[in-house]
């Protein structure tokens, strides 16, 4: 089979022929018809010093994807051939108190496909039948292969009631434009989403019903008291990794306010804990997806209406995956699709 490989410890993917990988009596294999490009991938393109340390030279990378069921292992049931399905990304272990009390996002052996596993950058992928994902006919494969980070926006966007609330996001990626999205599908009053890139500002005004601002050339202040908010926000979602943003988050917090955060800081980064204890302001880290409740709510949600399909902004064949990366990691783009068609 076709796959991306980190074959060489420096930058790049290649694309090379690998052997369709066997199944155990627990697993499935799926037949990989669309994929994902994620920040991850990104990372690991540019062999950054977390890749390098992470990541095992001649992986196949990938963890973005929807498929169909080809192969089943002799134990697996509730599933069959020919199912459409994409799937959670993260093999939990089974010892751990998190796992038996059934909090399998919390399991501290988890692995990643695409990361310490085999990945789904390939024409085949083996995964864990307790892993599979099955996809509704109303979900395409297209929006199934991004299911993975609208899970994670899910994920944030849930952490606190939203209904009525005024929501602060941070960050217009494409995580951070599917959050908001959410916000607003499931309640939120107002949802302003901050960035210095203003193509993903404009995208996250046609994704959804949101106020964009450039925090460049306009007073996040002044957004406030044009929509009448008195206060400050009640909820935040800091998805960029940048310091500045989370302090201008906390300022701009109302006092007992609520902070979900997806983004990563690089290294360690200066607190003024001080400002967050006079506020009253709780923090929740959030990782990955809640295993499987997130999954349920957000396929209910893509029934129910929710529309993310403009945050796809551009799909390559796979034999075109170089160009892929680099639209993707140019920041001129929202998610990035890869087909294996």
């Amino acid at each position: 089979m076709k796959a991306l490989v980190k074959d060489k410890p420096q930058v790049g993917l290649w694309m090379q022929e690998r052997t369709v990988p066997e199944i155990g009596p627990e697993d499935v294999l799926i037949k990989v018809r669309k994929t994902g490009i994620c920040g991850t991938d990104i990372h690991i393109w540019n062999w950054d010093e977390w890749a390098a340390r992470t990541v095992p030279v001649g992986l196949i990378t990938g963890h973005e994807f929807a498929g169909e069921i080809v192969a089943m292992g002799a134990q697996v049931t509730g599933l069959h051939i020919g199912q459409r399905c994409s799937g959670e990304g993260h093999l939990i272990g089974k010892l751990s108190r998190q796992s038996r009390a059934g909090k399998f996002h919390l399991d501290p052996a988890t692995r990643g496909i695409g990361v310490n596993e085999p990945g789904a950058f390939a024409e085949f992928l083996r995964l864990p039948a307790f892993n599979v994902v099955p996809l509704p006919d109303v979900i395409d494969d297209e929006i199934g292969a991004i299911l993975d980070p609208l899970g994670n926006a899910v994920h944030t966007a849930l952490s606190f009631d939203l209904v009525g609330e005024d929501v602060l996001i941070t960050g217009a990626g494409p995580i951070g434009i599917m959050a908001a999205a959410v916000a607003r599908h499931v309640g939120a009053r107002h949802v302003v989403i901050t960035d210095v890139n203003q193509m993903r500002l404009d995208l996250a005004a046609e994704v959804a019903d949101v106020t964009p601002v450039n925090v460049v050339h306009e007073d996040l202040k002044e957004v406030q008291n044009r929509l009448k908010i008195v206060q400050g926000f009640d909820v935040g979602m800091e998805m960029s990794g940048n310091q500045q943003a989370l302090d201008q988050m906390i300022d701009s917090l109302v006092m007992g306010g609520r902070i979900a955060m997806l983004g990563i800081p690089p290294g360690k980064s200066p607190v003024d804990w001080s400002r967050i204890v006079f506020k009253a302001i709780t923090i929740k880290g959030v990782y990955g997806r809640e295993i499987f409740e997130t999954w349920y709510k957000m396929i209910a949600m893509l029934e129910n209406g929710l529309q993310v399909r403009k945050v796809i902004t551009h799909r390559f064949n796979v034999a075109d995956f170089e160009a892929g990366f680099g639209v993707m990691a140019s920041g001129a783009s929202g998610k990035v699709v890869l087909d294996w068609g």
